[in-house]
């Protein structure tokens, strides 16, 4: 059973950790690592930046096969990958084009599909959004309502796409469509893609609670979609959304994120108003241990998936404590923080020092984690999950 608890990091894994962390080093740009250890915003460009460095190393597509430009790598040095960028504060890039529609593509597109859209991800040129939840079906995508009719070779896509990540900077999206009907209410769905300056779609912006806006309601009226773009086959795109987002199957437990999390509040209680509070100081060692045990469960289905057997329904448990131990970590930031913690970013210039200044940020990452729990398979269908397959309930 030891095989099951250690995901069997070998000497070359260890190497490339290693070189990983200094190439970020050498790499990116102070003032954007700066940026997203604050929480503050990235630009698109500083995205796009930082993703042709990674190109050309040849790590950007972690998960594409090396013949498409990807790198080809098992599930263990991605996770390497995954936790070390996070830890260091790179920006995570345009993960609905890279993890999402790029393996899509690679899987179930066509040669002539894969000539034509892989490229633009890759230069970065193309930035990618997913048309996934709707109102009335965000967890429950198997009830949306948005429309493909035939039109000849064509399609007339018809429908509303809410909480769409980044549209406003996207040209492309990928959007589940319903193209016929189907006794069950997963089948007629198929996978259509199209270009965001298409006639008939708009994008309406959504400030949210931290006074972000990473996030959209798109508006489809009677958008021509050439047949030529669709992947797949039609009405199959349940099988392929659960082969895609079963790619990401650790990456929702963001183990980076909160040793990332773990590592800021430790620096923000050195100075707080709570630096000798017991009690504080407690709970941040209850949370401490509550980061491990989230990285050795991801550990465990690391060591089962490297000795050829399936995940199963623990990434559900790893989704619902990762939501729950960042949103926890991101609450006692701001309490360690203190009164500072309550001003807002955007407010007028404040003239404090370095350190505090970081501290504006708090509550901006405080209410954006609050998105945690909900996106990505909300937690309570991880519980529904949870209760149906592990617990027999």
């Amino acid at each position: 059973m030891t095989r099951h608890l250690d995901p069997g990091f070998t000497e070359a894994d260890e190497a490339f950790r290693s070189e990983l962390r200094a190439f970020i080093e050498a790499e990116l740009d102070p003032a954007v690592r700066d940026a997203v250890g604050r929480g503050a915003s990235v630009t698109k460009a500083q995205h796009q930046a930082w993703q042709r460095k990674l190109a050309a190393k040849g790590w950007l597509a972690p998960n594409w096969p090396k013949e498409y430009g990807g790198a080809g790598w098992n599930s263990v040095r991605r996770f390497i990958f995954d936790e070390e960028t996070a830890l260091m504060d790179t920006p995570r890039g345009n993960v609905p084009a890279i993890d999402l529609v790029g393996p899509l593509i690679c899987t179930f597109g066509t040669e002539e599909q894969k000539a034509r859209l892989l490229p633009g991800i890759l230069s970065s040129e193309d930035w990618w959004c997913q048309g996934f939840s709707e109102p009335g079906a965000g967890s429950d995508l198997a009830s949306l309502r948005t429309r493909g009719l035939r039109d000849g070779d064509d399609w007339i896509v018809t429908g509303t796409k809410l909480w769409t990540s980044h549209a406003q900077n996207a040209n492309w999206m990928f959007a589940l469509v319903r193209t016929s009907e189907h006794p069950k209410k997963q089948g007629g769905i198929s996978y259509l893609v199209f270009p965001m300056d298409s006639p008939g779609v708009s994008v309406t912006p959504i400030i949210t609670l931290g006074g972000v806006h990473a996030v959209n309601q798109v508006f489809l009226d009677e958008v021509r979609v050439p047949g030529a773009n669709l992947i797949g086959a039609e009405g199959d795109a349940w099988r392929m959304t659960g082969y895609v987002l079963g790619l990401e199957r650790l990456v929702g437990a963001g183990i980076g994120h909160s040793q990332r999390l773990l590592k800021h509040l430790r620096d923000v209680l050195k100075t707080g108003p709570l630096a000798e509070d017991r009690a504080f100081r407690d709970r941040v060692a209850a949370l401490h241990t509550d980061v491990l045990a989230l990285k050795y469960t991801a550990h465990r289905v690391l060591a089962a998936e490297m000795a050829g057997e399936p995940a199963g329904t623990v990434v559900s448990v790893l989704k619902l404590k990762g939501a729950a131990v960042q949103q926890d970590l991101a609450e006692a930031i701001m309490q360690a923080a203190g009164p500072v913690a309550a001003v807002s970013p955007r407010a007028e210039p404040l003239d404090l020092p370095a350190d505090e200044d970081a501290l504006l940020w708090a509550a901006t990452t405080y209410l954006d984690r609050r998105k945690l729990s909900i996106y990505g398979g909300s937690s309570e269908i991880q519980r529904n999950i949870i209760a149906r397959r592990i617990l027999k309930i």
